[in-house]
This record gives C-alpha cells, structure tokens and sequence, in this order.
C-alpha cells in the first residue's frame, strides 16, 4: 500500500511540476495522496441515510492513510526543490507529520475508542454528535475565506490545475473503488475505501505545509482539495461506486 501510495505521489508531482515550482507540486501533491477526515465523516453519513453497513475498523484505516503522504510530499520538495543539495531533516519531517494537530486528534479518538465504553460515548454524544455540523459549517467558512484572499494565484494556473483536481481523484477514486472487491465483498468499506483514495486533504496537509512547506500557496492546493474536489469529486464517487 505505501509502495503504491509513494509511486501515485510521484506521478503527481512530476505532472504538477511541468507548470507549478517544487515547493506547490509537493503540497498539492501530498493534499492527494493524504485522505480528507471531513470527506470521510460525509461518506459515512451518506451510508447511514442509505441504512448500508460498514465496519468501525474504517475508522482506524483513514487515521493510518493520513500521514505518509505528508512525509513522502515533503521529501520530494526537499529532492527536487531549492533545497535539493541540503540533507534531509528526517527525524523532524517524520515528527510533524505523525504530531500534527489534527493527526494527534484523530489517533487519540482511537485510543479513547478502546478504553471508553457504550455508556461513557453517549454521554458525550451531543458534543461529538449533535453540534457537529453546526462546527464544521463554521470551518468550512473559514477556510473559504482563506482561499478567497489568495484565489488569484489558483485563477493564474486556469485549467491546468482545474482538469487535475477533477481528473486525478476520479481516476483514483474508481481504480480503488474496483480492486476493493477483491479485498472485501462488503459494499460499506469498499465505498469508504474509494472515497478515502478519491479524497483530498484541506485539514492536515495544510496545517503541516506551513511548516514544512512555506513556499507553498495555500491559494492552490486548498482550494483544489476544498473547492473543487469535495463540492465535484465526492459526488461523482458516491454515485459511482453506489450504482
């Protein structure tokens, strides 16, 4: 898996780097190859208004898909970027990706998860359940302003960033959404699977590539992950892999 991962991110970098710098072709580059938390959250209610199964474990397999891509997005800035001749910092690129924020918080749910039992999750279910949508309206309005201050560097680029925010997921999305039959016959966790593979990050990568990565515009590959895949994409594979 992460041998596959680490070539698919590769291919996305050296097309994203025919047009962009290093520096934006490594962040964009790694936003899709790491998986969208919000994305996962949206596929799994989707499942529940359709009452079709899917296992707790797909929980712990989007947290494990979240980081290396930080990693490996990192590493190919740092070959092929300005900072080619420089040694790695491995210890301290592997360090941000595996701590920050959002990766710390979806790894310990995990372990809350295992200790806390049926009764201890419902009384905290109106802060984890109930206001969540009225929270992540919030986020989303604050990341659209964000992209709306730098949304002249994504316009700069015009299509080409365009076609590659549509095409690179749907392509992604649909190679696992038909290999996942051959890891489970369960329809939930192969839909889960194809959204996580088709999903951009706009929570994590973000966060870590204005530290690793300052170079970077977040006037790209945000509103690539936020604009156009999950408004576009997301959709596409929920029809996709549901009919």
């Amino acid at each position: 898996m992460l041998l596959w991962l680490r070539l698919f991110l590769y291919i996305q970098f050296f097309i994203l780097k025919r047009k962009l710098s290093a520096s934006d072709s490594g962040a964009i580059a790694a936003a899709y190859g790491s998986v969208s938390a919000v994305t996962f959250v949206a596929a799994v209610s989707f499942l529940e208004m359709q009452q079709i199964p899917y296992g707790g474990h797909m929980v712990a397999v989007m947290a494990l898909m979240e980081s290396p891509a930080i990693v490996i997005g990192v590493i190919l800035m740092m070959q092929f970027g300005k900072e080619s001749g420089k040694a790695v910092d491995w210890k301290s690129i592997i360090q941000h990706s595996f701590t920050n924020g959002s990766v710390v918080m979806i790894l310990g749910s995990l372990i809350i998860g295992l200790i806390a039992d049926t009764k201890q999750a419902e009384g905290i279910k109106p802060f984890t359940n109930d206001i969540f949508k009225g929270f992540l309206a919030i986020f989303l309005l604050e990341l659209g302003m964000v992209v709306a201050k730098r949304f002249s560097a994504f316009t700069k680029y015009g299509w080409f960033v365009s076609l590659f925010a549509i095409i690179i997921p749907i392509i992604n999305g649909c190679i696992v959404a038909y290999l996942s039959q051959f890891l489970t016959p369960d329809i939930g966790n192969r839909f889960i699977l194809a959204i996580l593979s088709a999903s951009a990050s706009y929570i994590a990568v973000p966060a870590a590539m204005r530290i690793a990565a300052p170079d970077a515009d977040p006037g790209l590959y945000i509103p690539m992950a936020l604009g156009i895949f999950f408004q576009l994409t997301s959709r596409l594979e929920f029809h996709f892999i549901l009919h």
